[in-house]
């Protein structure tokens, strides 16, 4: 279904790795990308349960937008294991001008497919999407 705003569907795939990442742990991150020739968001990228927070951060290109899902565990003051589903909307400074129209268009109806996330982040360079961020934001 295309979004009337922005015209964007979403790959039925997109909600099924989601829905893995939630239920089953099956994946660390998701990265999601617009493919602007086909007017639908899709996976770009998924990552290992094993895969670090770093590994996430150098998933996502410097100059281009993406839309991003990540699944932060912790352990609270009581020493309690948690988790929380991240979403990251990724718009670089230096990504063009219409690439962010289109992402930040999009975001809202992206977003509400994707049920089950807890926190979101709106990103523009990787200082606002440091591991400090997601650890102050979790808990």
């Amino acid at each position: 279904m295309a979004n009337a705003a922005s015209g964007m569907a979403v790959h039925d795939d997109c909600k099924l790795k989601f829905l893995e990442l939630k239920a089953k742990r099956t994946y660390r991150f998701i990265v999601y990308k617009i493919e602007e020739k086909q007017k639908q968001v899709i996976v770009e990228k998924l990552g290992e349960p094993a895969q670090s927070y770093e590994d996430f951060t150098a998933s996502l290109p410097a100059d281009e937008c993406r839309y991003a899902v990540y699944d932060f565990d912790f352990v609270t003051e009581e020493n309690v294991q948690k988790s929380r589903i991240f979403f990251i909307a990724w718009s670089p400074d230096t990504s063009r001008v219409r690439s962010k129209m289109i992402y930040a268009s999009s975001k809202d109806r992206f977003k509400r497919e994707l049920d089950g996330i807890q926190i979101e982040l709106q990103a523009t360079d990787p200082t606002e999407m440091g591991l400090d961020v997601i650890r102050s934001r979790a808990s």
